[in-house]
C-alpha cells in the first residue's frame, strides 16, 4: 500500500473495490487493453500524473495504466465528484497514489494538484486542464520531465488550444474529447442520462410535464434534450451558434434567448463550458422555484456571485440543494453549488460509455510515449486507427458484426475514372 496519499478513510476500501469491479463488468474494451498491457508492459517505469474525476470508471483506467508498468498518481479534477470509497480501494488494492477527498476546499484541491506535480510526471492525463495550467504557470521547472499529455473534456481542450495558438504549450497533447468514440457516446448519451439522473436524485421531482431549458446544443446538450424529451419534458434550447440553434429547431425544440426562456424554466441546465451563461437577465425573469444546475466542467456557468449578492436568504434544503430567496420573494434552487450535477449528485456517466472514452485515454498514452519524439507542441486529434479500433472492439463485445468493403468497392470509392474499373 503506497504511503503517499491523502484520502478520507482507507477503511472504505472494501466497498470501493466492490463498486470498481461492478463497473469493470461493463468496461470490456478497457479490460482487453488492460490484459494486453499486463503482458507487454508498454509504459514500464513511466510516471503518469492524472487529474480526473475519482470514480469507479476512472479507477478502471488507472488499473489499466498500472498494468502497463506505469507509476500512477491521481488527484481529483472536481472537489465534489470524488467517491471516497473508490479512492480508498485504489490506494489499498492497486497501489496507486491518490490525493482526493470528497468536498475538499479550494486550498486542498490545489495542494493535491501540487502533490501530483511533485512526482515529476512524464505523461499528464487531465480533465479540464487544471494540471496542465499549473505546470505552465507555477511549476515551469517541472515541464522538462513531461513528454506529453491527454485531455478528456471540452473545457480543457479550449484552454490547451489557446495555449498552443499563443505558442506557450510546452508539450504535445492528445484531444480525447473530440475522438468520435468519446463525444458521440460519452458526451451525447452519457451526459444525457447522467445529468437527469443527478437532478432526479437530488430533487426527487417528477420530470414529465415540466419545462427544461438547456444552454448549449453541442454533443452534451443535444443528448440531454433527447433524454429530457423522452421523459415527457418540454425542451427549450438557448444557443449563440446559429447553426446549432437551427439544428435544435429542426429537431423540434423551442429556441429562444436566455432572458425569455427564464420565464418558463422549471429546470435549467448549462452545458457550454463558458462563464455567466445564466446571468442577471435570466435570474431577474426566472419563475419562482426554478431549479438551476450545470453539467459543464467548471462552476462558472451560473453566476452564483449575482445570486449571493441579491438573495435575502440562502438555505440548504438538503445536501447539494440550496435555495436562494430573492427580494421579491421568488426562489431559485441551485444544485451541487453550480458544479457538475451528474457527478456531484449522482455517479457520473455509465461505465459502458466511459469504457470507450478511457480506452482512448489508455491507447493515446501508449501512442504518445512511443512517438513523443515525432510530435510537436500542439493539440492532436486521436489517431483514426485508435478511434476506429475502439469502436470495433466495442462492437465485438456487444456481439455485433458488420460488413467489410470488397477490394472492388475500395477501388470504386477511391477512383474518379469509373470506366477503368
Amino acid at each position: 500500500m503506497p504511503e503517499n496519499n491523502d484520502i478520507k478513510d482507507i477503511a472504505l476500501a472494501d466497498e470501493g473495490l466492490a463498486r470498481i469491479m461492478w463497473a469493470d463488468r461493463d468496461m470490456p474494451v478497457l479490460a482487453s487493453i488492460r490484459e494486453r498491457f499486463e503482458r507487454e508492459k508498454p509504459l514500464a517505469g513511466v510516471r503518469i500524473g492524472a487529474c480526473m474525476h475519482v470514480t469507479t470508471e476512472t479507477a478502471n483506467l488507472m488499473r489499466a495504466l498500472t498494468a502497463s508498468g506505469a507509476h500512477v498518481t491521481l488527484c481529483a479534477s472536481n472537489p465534489l465528484s470524488t467517491q471516497d470509497d473508490t479512492a480508498a480501494s485504489l490506494v489499498r488494492d492497486f497501489g496507486i497514489d491518490v490525493f482526493a477527498v470528497a468536498g475538499e476546499d479550494a486550498d486542498t484541491y490545489n495542494r493535491h494538484i501540487e502533490a501530483v506535480i511533485a512526482t515529476d510526471p512524464q505523461i499528464i492525463m487531465d480533465d479540464g486542464a487544471d494540471l496542465d495550467t499549473a505546470l505552465h504557470t507555477k511549476f515551469t521547472d517541472k515541464l522538462a520531465h513531461v513528454v506529453g499529455g491527454t485531455e478528456e473534456t471540452t473545457t480543457g481542450v479550449v484552454r490547451l488550444m489557446s495555449m498552443a495558438a499563443e505558442g506557450t504549450l510546452a508539450y504535445p497533447v492528445f484531444n480525447i474529447n473530440d475522438a468520435n468514440t468519446k463525444h458521440c457516446f460519452d458526451n451525447h448519451y452519457g451526459t444525457g442520462q447522467s445529468t437527469l439522473d443527478g437532478i432526479i436524485r437530488a430533487t426527487n421531482r417528477l420530470m414529465c410535464g415540466r419545462t427544461i431549458v438547456i444552454s448549449g446544443y453541442g454533443y452534451c446538450g443535444s443528448g440531454l434534450a433527447l433524454r429530457a424529451k423522452g421523459m415527457g419534458m418540454r425542451v427549450i434550447v438557448c444557443e449563440v451558434d446559429p447553426l446549432k440553434a437551427l439544428e435544435a429547431h429542426m429537431e423540434g425544440y423551442e429556441v429562444m434567448p436566455a432572458a425569455e426562456a427564464a420565464r418558463f424554466a422549471d429546470v435549467w441546465v448549462t452545458v457550454t463550458g463558458n462563464c455567466k451563461v445564466v446571468d442577471a437577465p435570466a435570474f431577474e425573469n426566472m419563475k419562482d422555484g426554478a431549479i438551476v444546475c450545470n453539467s459543464g466542467h467548471f462552476d462558472s456557468e451560473i453566476n452564483l456571485v449575482w445570486l449571493e449578492e441579491h438573495a435575502v436568504k440562502k438555505e440548504e434544503i438538503k445536501p447539494l440543494v440550496e435555495e436562494y430567496t430573492l427580494a421579491d420573494g421568488r426562489t431559485v434552487i441551485v444544485l451541487a453549488q453550480g458544479r457538475l450535477v451528474n457527478l456531484s449528485c449522482a455517479e457520473g456517466h455509465p461505465a459502458s460509455v466511459m469504457d470507450m472514452s478511457f480506452a482512448n485515454q489508455a491507447l493515446a498514452a501508449e501512442y504518445l510515449y512511443l512517438h513523443a519524439g515525432e510530435l510537436e507542441n500542439k493539440v492532436y486529434d486521436v489517431p483514426a486507427a485508435i478511434d476506429d479500433g475502439v469502436a470495433r472492439v466495442k462492437l465485438e463485445t456487444l456481439g455485433i458484426a458488420i460488413d467489410t468493403l470488397t477490394e472492388e468497392q475500395i477501388a470504386y470509392m477511391s477512383s474518379w475514372n469509373f470506366e477503368t474499373l
